[in-house]
């Protein structure tokens, strides 16, 4: 293999039901750096069908080219004919660097493809950078149950890879109207590309908003009660009158009071708010690896030395079934709700 041969940053733009995925943009956004550190270009691989009028979104977000591959056949997510896809694409434009949102499907797209093309994936990386060589990306990511950070480089084979999960970085502020190459290429596909068939899409977690999308997010610990995650609950009251969603930690979604696809956390979902409310959490590592995107954290608990009050912007010492009715009473009394 020449590594010289192999040139670009592309992120595997992900889109669901016609709309592209935030975390996409996260990646433009850090794929632009690593592009300018390397002197290369940064662009991006967009699958689907119909999604050719997204490829403007990706060029305002960052890309500087995008590789639409549109088929009536790729509608819905397919993982083997995805991983093709991307076969094809790399043996023809041979990239550098693959960027992959550490989704459900970026999860089960990225092993697949690093097996196909004999190459490496660090997944769920929360840091990337450039070696001294200018060449080589160095991957960071939580080890030994969130520990220690390790750095991981894959110095002998193309492309190199990584996931990285939703909220981990910032999303870019977008150009409107940037300018950029939208490439439309043709997906090579035969029934044998196709080992499993798409029936029916069964949606989960309710309509609400989304945990990972939230502006606000109102999480319980082991010091809450089943109850409180429940409709009338402190947890929910306080996240319906603040616009915001009900979330958790692994110790909750453990004992079955909430759904795992609340779970904060390394297990979990990683968040960004502009506003997160820990009650009853006391701030173990592999929790708070979920919540240090958050622009302001705000946490409830009873110990004083709770680990939760060192990553904290406003701590209070207190029983969070005493704490949240006066929280919830002062959010109403300025809404002007009775």
């Amino acid at each position: 293999m020449d590594l010289a041969e192999y040139k670009g940053v592309y992120v595997i733009a992900e889109q669901f039901e016609g709309k592209l995925r935030n975390v996409s943009f996260e990646l433009l956004g850090q794929g632009k750096k690593l592009a300018e550190t390397l002197g290369e270009e940064v662009g991006a691989v967009l699958i689907g069908h119909n999604v050719k009028p997204l490829a403007q979104e990706l060029l305002n977000y960052g890309a500087q080219k995008v590789y639409v591959y549109d088929d009536a056949a790729l509608e819905n997510y397919n993982t083997t004919a995805y991983t093709k896809v991307i076969e094809d694409f790399t043996a023809k434009h041979k990239p550098n660097v693959f960027l992959i949102g550490a989704t459900n499907i970026g999860r089960d797209l990225g092993p697949r493809i690093a097996n196909e093309l004999k190459t490496g994936l660090t997944a769920d990386c929360t840091e990337l950078g450039v070696d001294d060589d200018k060449k080589t990306i160095i991957w960071t990511r939580p080890a030994l149950g969130g520990n220690i950070m390790a750095e991981i480089i894959c110095p002998n084979n193309r492309p190199q890879m990584g996931t990285v999960r939703p909220n981990v970085f910032k999303k870019p502020e977008p150009t409107e109207g940037a300018a950029g190459d939208v490439i439309d290429e043709k997906a090579d596909l035969t029934e044998k590309d196709f080992l499993t068939k798409f029936i029916e899409l069964i949606k989960v977690g309710g309509d609400g908003i989304k945990v990972e999308e939230a502006d606000v997010v109102v999480s319980g610990g082991r010091g809450m009660k089943e109850e409180d995650f429940k409709e009338g609950g402190c947890l929910v009251e306080l996240a319906n009158i603040l616009g915001g969603a009900v979330a958790a930690s692994r110790a909750v979604t453990d004992q079955g009071w909430i759904n795992p696809l609340f779970q904060i956390g390394q297990t979990g979902k990683t968040v960004s708010p502009k506003l997160y409310i820990a009650a009853g959490i006391s701030g173990a590592i592999q929790h708070l690896a979920g919540i240090l995107g958050s622009d302001c954290i705000v946490a409830i608990n009873k110990d004083e030395d709770a680990p939760i009050f060192n990553v904290c912007d406003f701590g209070i010492v207190g029983d969070a079934h005493e704490v949240l009715p006066l929280i919830i009473e002062a959010v109403k009394k300025h809404k002007g709700i009775a």
